[in-house]
C-alpha cells in the first residue's frame, strides 16, 4: 500500500492532508476571510508545490547526462520522431512547445556538443532540418532510460488506482484548458 493508501498502521490521506503545508494555509485564510472558500488552494497549491518538487528531481536526471531539461526535450522530439530522426525547426518548436529563439539557443548548444546537426532537407531543398547524430542518438536513448526509472520511482508511493485517478483528472482538466487555447488561437 502506498502512503497515502490509509492502510493498517499508514497514514490516510486526511492525516497527510492535516499537517501538509497547503492544509495550513488554507486554514489560515478559512480564519481570517472565512466568507471566501479557499478549497482551490487544495488542488492548485499542491499541484504548485509537487511539481516544484518533481523539477528538482527531473532536473537532476537530465544533469546526469549533461543537459538541460530543454535539451533533454529538444533530443526527445527528434529521438520520438523515429528514423531518421530528425524534424523541421517549426514542428520540433510544436512538438517541445517552445518559441523559435528559445529553439535556436537550445541547438546550437546540442550542435556544439556533437548531438544534433542542422541540414539541407532531402525531400525539399529550400527547407532545413534538425537531426540527431549518432552520439545524439546514444545519449537520448541512455537519458531516456534513466528518465523513466526516475519517473517510476516517484510515482511508486501512489497505488495503481490513484495513479489511474489523478491521471484521468489531470487529464480531463488539461484538455479544458487546451481546447479553449485552441479556441483562442483560431484551431
Amino acid at each position: 500500500m502506498s502512503e497515502l493508501s490509509g492502510g493498517p498502521g499508514e497514514q490516510s490521506h486526511d492525516d497527510v492532508r492535516s499537517r501538509d503545508r497547503v492544509a495550513s494555509i488554507q486554514a489560515e485564510w478559512r480564519r481570517e476571510r472565512p466568507e471566501i472558500d479557499p478549497s482551490p488552494q487544495g488542488l492548485i497549491g499542491r499541484l504548485h508545490r509537487l511539481a516544484a518538487h518533481l523539477t528538482v528531481e527531473l532536473e537532476s536526471v537530465y544533469r546526469d547526462f549533461g543537459l538541460s531539461t530543454g535539451e533533454f526535450d529538444v533530443l526527445a522530439a527528434l529521438r520520438r520522431a523515429g528514423e531518421p530522426y530528425e524534424r523541421t525547426p517549426g514542428e520540433l518548436a510544436e512538438r517541445t512547445m517552445i518559441t523559435s529563439g528559445g529553439l535556436t539557443k537550445r541547438c546550437d548548444r546540442l550542435e556544439s556538443a556533437g548531438l544534433i546537426e542542422r541540414r539541407v532537407a532531402e525531400t525539399d531543398r529550400r527547407g532545413r532540418v534538425v537531426a540527431l547524430t549518432p552520439d545524439g542518438l546514444d545519449l537520448i536513448d541512455r537519458a531516456y532510460e534513466a528518465h523513466m526509472r526516475n519517473e517510476h520511482r516517484l510515482i511508486a508511493a501512489l497505488t495503481a488506482d490513484e495513479r489511474g485517478a489523478i491521471e484521468g483528472g489531470l487529464a480531463h482538466w488539461l484538455a479544458q484548458f487546451e481546447a479553449q487555447e485552441g479556441a483562442d488561437h483560431g484551431v
